[in-house]
């Protein structure tokens, strides 16, 4: 599970990376400002509270009296009305070992303890109260004030803060993750722009990137544009080399076949296998260097579903007395990033060997890679007689030919394998349910 969630993080967009963690962590602090700030909230003013207490108290002590018996009375009420009023939820008393005094508003109630730490009021409210000890110059002994207020006013004045504040909060989260959104998606932006050139550039829409570029990303695109530009003047020269050693050996080859034809049959059979040979190895390094695909590589597009159909016609022409029947199951709208006329020498090839072996059927069907959805595989099946196992690696080697009797220079295999390669694909064999030999040709999905 660890690892897929990795896997998974790994493959997010850069803007999917940048919006979550700005999701994280902005969540994180509204949740922790909704929890901390009425707390906050309540210890300000409970201490506010306190403090008016403490005028309170100096009131007391100033009006109090005691005797030398530690008699307890009130020279003056205090400002606040409320400490006369029953059950107003301000209270106060002094008290001796003696005596006892209390405020009005208390009527014939005590403030009580609950626990070790909550006063009651006259109606069981819980108090936000203060304690102070007295010393007179008549009394020897300590007297002990207290003074409380009901904390119910400052708890629901705090609840009705928390509604509040939750619901600002979270238009301000709505707010703060809009404006996130939209810097990333600004930020970004330069890359997107990218993405679209480079799908232009593939298409064959563009040459090469534009240089408006932020400072970041501007030596990437310079970079972009030498390599596009030295890959399509090495293609270019590659094809044109090629192209010059066709036409160059074309002509004194038919003159040695032609004057090799004239020849008595024993000099003809001691020179025309170097000749063949001569041919072969030329036919090979141009097959190569035709690998290096059209002169602009990346907006290269094929259909394997209709090089397949078109391909497979010649081939019924040529094996009509043999009555092989070949099923296309390809998707018809999949095209795969290889040129048109490669595409053609690799399926040309493949399916070739398959209509020299077969014996009824071959079959050519495709599926998409799971670990890597931009690449499919096009299986071409048949149920001829296969290829052993331990003989599958070999037969791809460079001139091998399991079959002698068979006409062919066993070049075939190898450059289908090379310029697959040359378009970051594979050639895989193995040994086909129908009996025969299945080969696997994994191409890139054309963009």
């Amino acid at each position: 599970m660890p690892i897929r969630k990795i896997r998974f993080i790994k493959r997010l967009s850069l803007k999917s990376r940048l919006v979550l963690a700005a999701v994280v962590w902005l969540t994180a602090m509204i949740i922790a400002a909704g929890v901390m700030m009425p707390s906050q909230v309540y210890l300000y003013m409970q201490e506010d509270t306190k403090q008016q207490l403490s005028i309170y108290m100096d009131e007391i002590a100033a009006a109090l009296e005691a005797d030398e018996k530690g008699n307890l009375k009130l020279t003056s009420p205090l400002s606040d009305p409320r400490f006369t009023r029953p059950y107003s939820g301000f209270y106060w008393s002094a008290k001796t070992d003696k005596a006892l005094l209390r405020s009005r508003s208390l009527w014939d109630k005590n403030l009580t303890t609950k626990d070790e730490h909550d006063l009651l009021g006259a109606r069981d409210e819980k108090l936000i109260y203060i304690q102070s000890t007295l010393y007179y110059p008549d009394y020897s002994g300590p007297i002990e004030v207290t003074i409380g207020t009901d904390q119910q006013p400052i708890t629901d004045t705090v609840r009705n803060l928390m509604s509040q504040l939750w619901f600002i909060l979270a238009l301000l989260y709505i707010g703060i993750l809009a404006l996130i959104i939209i810097q990333v998606q600004w930020s970004l932006s330069p890359l997107n722009k990218m993405h679209k050139e480079l799908s232009q550039l593939r298409m064959g829409k563009k040459t090469q990137l534009d240089q408006e570029y932020p400072k970041e990303v501007a030596p990437v695109v310079s970079d972009l544009n030498a390599l596009v530009f030295h890959y399509q003047e090495l293609l270019e020269r590659a094809r044109h080399h090629a192209g010059n050693l066709s036409h160059a050996l074309k002509t004194p080859l038919s003159v040695l076949k032609n004057e090799i034809s004239t020849k008595d049959s024993a000099t003809q059979e001691q020179l025309r296998p170097p000749i063949d040979q001569i041919q072969n190895q030329i036919d090979y390094h141009l097959g190569r260097a035709r690998m290096a695909g059209a002169k602009n590589i990346l907006s290269v597009s094929a259909n394997p579903s209709e090089r397949v159909d078109a391909i497979s016609m010649a081939f019924d022409k040529v094996y009509a007395e043999r009555g092989i029947s070949l099923i296309n199951e390809l998707d018809g709208s999949i095209n795969v990033a290889v040129e048109k006329t490669d595409l053609d020498e690799m399926l040309g090839n493949l399916i070739e060997n398959a209509y020299k072996w077969s014996s009824s059927i071959i079959r050519v069907h495709s599926l998409l890679q799971k670990d890597s959805p931009e690449t499919i595989d096009i299986m071409i099946e048949d149920d001829g007689i296969g290829i052993p196992e331990q003989k599958l690696a070999t037969v791809i080697k460079r001139g091998v030919r399991l079959d002698e009797t068979m006409p062919g220079t066993g070049l075939g295999l190898n450059i289908v394998c090379e310029m697959a390669h040359s378009y970051r694909g594979k050639l895989t064999l193995s040994r086909s349910a129908l009996g025969g030999l299945k080969v696997i040709l994994s191409m890139k999905l054309a963009q």
